[in-house]
């Protein structure tokens, strides 16, 4: 080994290492390598899943698969305990997600049958689960009711990726009803795997001790951090965009970890810290809702992928009519049960009831709670997980794929609808933007008033800038003097033309050099020239306007 001595500080080389930091290193290297491709496999995938009738998420467990024990690659990968553990670190931040983008606005008129469907409809659809299980697959009592707690809850990725996928707005706040539910179910599915898994066991376990720890210490932790990060956040209006996601991002491991370690409901914790945060009025809550966007899918794409790579699929098969006897029977009896009675007292239609009944997804979070099985030393643990595999992946594919038929045969749509709108990052279409106007010699707008000019435009002249600096605050009256600066409100651009902006400096061999902008040939791929910058001048261009060499073009064309 080689060591490069100053002073008292030694430097160690690389090019002589130990055979076992060269072993170590390598080992390493080759998990980033490994994990590095697979990411930029699925970046690369899952445009290609928004062509497929399926989900997108099916693209990440056939990769994992595929890489997996008996794929071309041959992996060997069956650490259940890193995967559990992995996975719950993922889930952690969707469900903290689930909470913070929820809009309680839209919420709030469903929240109550949405939150009986998480609560007591997640009871209701492990019972009658449990008691399928058992005398249709011959299982135990304690084994049918835990398979019936691991698959009793929906999965809110696999929901609202289909939503948004397909930009399916519901009618009479279905989309909103299914995220609180979808989003808010998981806690007690997790309190009952917790339960019965301990059973399983063998294990002693006092059960209203253990309820009440997991609700008391998971609402108490999740209210109180939610409600002290809103307002650490609030005061803390001049830090850093960045500083402030960095902090929301420990918040939501702090809001899991801290009731965790007690005893306490993590998932629970979470999804209420995030729902407090999302209704608080944070700065900058847009770009972090987009951040944890982000995030989240690249969560959801680690959970699928291992969950793919950890499977077996020589094992499958003999739990593929298991699986499939008991999605069917939740899809057909035990969630319409759950639904049907629970949205009784509202008057819900019967085709919203088909239609919740339906979206009742599993998805990554019941095959998280069956490693979490696994991990607890339950007998069949593996059993277990293999069957919950084959039942999230069975849902997936048809009630993933047919839920936008399904919603149109029942005439659930609303066409005039935005999903969007569900969530915290959506983008009002009233939101304004502020641009700026020099009026030169000769601009139709000098010497007119503002009531004069007020219909040849859309925007709202809202500050005047006059003799340099000299602001004026502009009514109708107000004249337009040759030299003001006009600073005016405009209805915010949105992406949805899938127009996309850039900037070139126009070269002597350039397309645009001396050319007027008439006289640009468009070619393929069709442009305009929207501004050009001429040292300290800006000029909105026409027809005749003449590019010259070192001009700085703002050019729009079409994203695609």
């Amino acid at each position: 080994m080689t060591v490069y001595a100053l002073g008292k500080t030694s430097y160690i080389g690389n090019d002589c290492a130990t055979p076992a930091i060269k072993e170590r290193t390598l080992h390493m290297s080759q998990i980033l390598l490994f994990t590095g491709l697979v990411i930029v496999l699925c970046l690369v995938l899952k445009p290609l899943g928004t062509k497929l009738p399926a989900p997108t998420l099916l693209i990440f467990i056939a990769l994992g698969m595929l890489l997996g024990v008996d794929g071309p690659a041959h992996i060997d990968f069956s650490d259940y305990a890193l995967t559990e553990s992995v996975c719950s670190t993922a889930l952690l931040f969707i469900m903290f997600y689930g909470g913070f983008n929820t809009n309680i606005e839209r919420a709030r008129p469903v929240a109550v049958p949405a939150v009986l469907l998480s609560t007591v409809g997640v009871v209701m659809t492990a019972g009658v689960t449990g008691v399928f299980a058992h005398f249709a697959l011959g299982m135990d009592w304690v084994g049918g009711l835990l398979l019936g707690s691991v698959v009793a809850s929906t999965d809110a990725a696999s929901v609202f990726s289909v939503l948004r996928e397909h930009s399916l707005s519901l009618r009479d706040g279905t989309d909103s009803l299914l995220e609180v539910e979808s989003g808010s179910n998981d806690p007690v599915a997790y309190m009952l795997t917790a339960v019965l898994s301990a059973f399983a066991a063998g294990g002693s376990v006092n059960i209203p001790v253990l309820l009440a720890k997991q609700i008391v210490l998971g609402v108490g932790f999740g209210l109180a951090i939610g409600w002290l990060a809103a307002r650490l956040a609030e005061r803390a209006r001049a830090a850093a965009d960045g500083a402030q996601t960095i902090f929301l991002f420990a918040v939501a491991i702090i809001a899991y970890a801290l009731p965790s370690c007690l005893g306490g409901n993590g998932f629970l914790a979470v999804y209420l810290a995030g729902i407090v945060l999302g209704a608080s009025e944070i700065p900058c809550k847009v770009e972090m809702a987009h951040f944890f966007d982000t995030l989240t899918e690249m969560a959801e794409m680690t959970i699928f992928f291992l969950l793919g790579l950890l499977v077996t699929p020589a094992r499958l098969p003999q739990m593929l009519l298991p699986g499939l006897a008991v999605m069917a029977f939740m899809l057909l009896v035990s969630r319409p049960i759950a639904v049907g009675l629970l949205l009784a007292p509202f008057k819900t239609s019967a085709r919203q009831v088909a239609l919740v009944s339906w979206a009742g997804l599993r998805g990554a979070a019941s095959v998280v709670f069956s490693l979490y099985a696994v991990v607890a030393g339950v007998p069949g643990g593996h059993d277990l997980f293999d069957l919950v595999f084959v039942i999230a992946v069975s849902s997936i594919v048809l009630q993933g794929s047919l839920l936008p038929s399904v919603a149109r045969a029942l005439d659930m749509i609303d066409a005039a609808g935005d999903v969007r709108r569900t969530f915290n990052d959506y983008r009002d279409q009233e939101g304004m933007s502020f641009v700026k106007l020099k009026v030169g010699a000769g601009h139709p707008f000098a010497g007119r008033s503002l009531s004069d000019i007020g219909g040849a435009t859309d925007m709202l002249v809202v500050l005047v800038l006059r003799d340099g600096a000299h602001p004026v605050l502009p009514n109708g009256d107000t004249v337009i003097e040759e030299g003001d600066l006009l600073v005016m409100a405009a209805p915010t651009f949105e992406e949805r033309a899938e127009v996309t902006l850039r900037e070139v400096t126009v070269r002597p061999n350039g397309q645009l050099a001396g050319q007027r902008l008439r006289d640009v040939p468009q070619g393929k791929h069709p442009f305009i020239v929207v501004m050009l910058r001429r040292g300290d001048e800006v000029i909105i261009p026409d027809g005749d306007t003449r590019v010259l060499v070192g001009d700085e073009a703002v050019i729009a064309s079409l994203a695609s």
